[in-house]
C-alpha cells in the first residue's frame, strides 16, 4: 500500500473541487431521496453528513428542515457549501466544518441521532482506515441511532481497472475508490445491525453502488 498516494488524493480533490464547482452535479443524489425518507419515517431531524463534498446532499437535506452539520476535508468544497448556504438562506439549518475524517470526529459520546455519507466509505481509504471510522461514527451516535453510508461495489465496471493501490483499491484518472463486497460490509458490522442493503446505480456510466443502513446496537 502506497500510503503517500493515498495522501495525495487530499489535494487531488481540493484541486477538482476549486476547479470544477459542479462536478457532481446540482440536484441531490438517489441515495439522499431514500435517506430523508427514512429520517422522516424514524423522526430524524438532526444529522451529520461526512465527506459532503460540494454539498448537493446536505443543502437537499436543510431545505427538507434537516438540521445538518457537513464536514469535508476539502476548503473548496466546504467554501462551495457556504455559498450555498448563503444563497438559500438555509444557515439555520445546516452548519460546515473542514475536517479530515482519518481522525477522531469532532462529537461527544452518544450524541448524533444518525451519520449519512454518499461514497466517502470507497474513497482512497485503507480497510483499517475504515474501521477506525466506523468506530468513530459508533461512538458519536445514540444508541439506536443510524449510519448510512453508500460505497461502489465490486461488480461496478471499473472494479480491478486501472493502476492496483492495494486491498481493493484501483486508482482510475487520478481517483482512488476503495470497493467493496457483501463481506466488507459485514466486516464494518462491529456495534451495529444491517437494516438495509440494497443495490442501485448512478450516473450515465453507470456506477454500481451499495446502499448500506447500519443501526447502533
Amino acid at each position: 500500500m502506497d500510503q503517500k498516494k493515498l495522501d495525495k488524493q487530499s489535494q487531488y480533490w481540493e484541486d477538482n473541487f476549486s476547479s470544477k464547482p459542479e462536478m457532481f452535479g446540482l440536484t441531490q443524489s438517489l441515495s439522499a431521496e431514500k435517506s430523508l425518507k427514512l429520517f422522516k419515517e424514524k423522526k430524524i431531524d438532526k444529522i451529520v453528513e461526512i465527506g459532503a463534498g460540494l454539498g448537493r446532499d446536505s443543502i437537499f437535506f436543510a431545505k427538507n428542515s434537516i438540521n445538518t452539520i457537513a464536514l469535508d476535508y476539502s476548503l473548496s468544497g466546504i467554501k462551495v457549501i457556504n455559498q450555498k448556504i448563503k444563497k438559500n438562506n438555509l444557515s439555520n439549518f445546516i452548519s460546515t466544518k473542514l475536517f479530515d475524517v482519518r481522525k477522531k470526529l469532532p462529537f461527544e459520546d452518544n450524541s448524533i441521532e444518525a451519520c449519512y455519507s454518499h461514497m466517502l466509505y470507497c474513497m482512497a481509504m485503507t480497510t483499517k482506515d475504515l474501521k477506525k471510522l466506523n468506530n468513530e461514527i459508533h461512538r458519536i451516535l445514540k444508541p439506536g441511532g443510524i449510519n448510512i453510508y453508500t460505497v461502489r461495489h465490486t461488480n461496478d465496471g471499473d472494479f480491478k481497472n486501472g493502476i492496483h493501490i492495494g486491498e481493493d483499491l484501483y486508482e482510475n484518472d487520478g481517483f482512488i475508490v476503495h470497493y467493496f463486497s457483501e463481506e466488507k460490509v459485514s466486516s464494518l458490522l462491529n456495534g451495529f445491525k444491517n437494516i438495509t442493503l440494497e443495490k442501485f446505480e448512478e450516473g450515465k456510466f453507470p456506477r454500481k453502488l451499495f446502499f448500506v443502513v447500519n443501526k447502533k446496537i
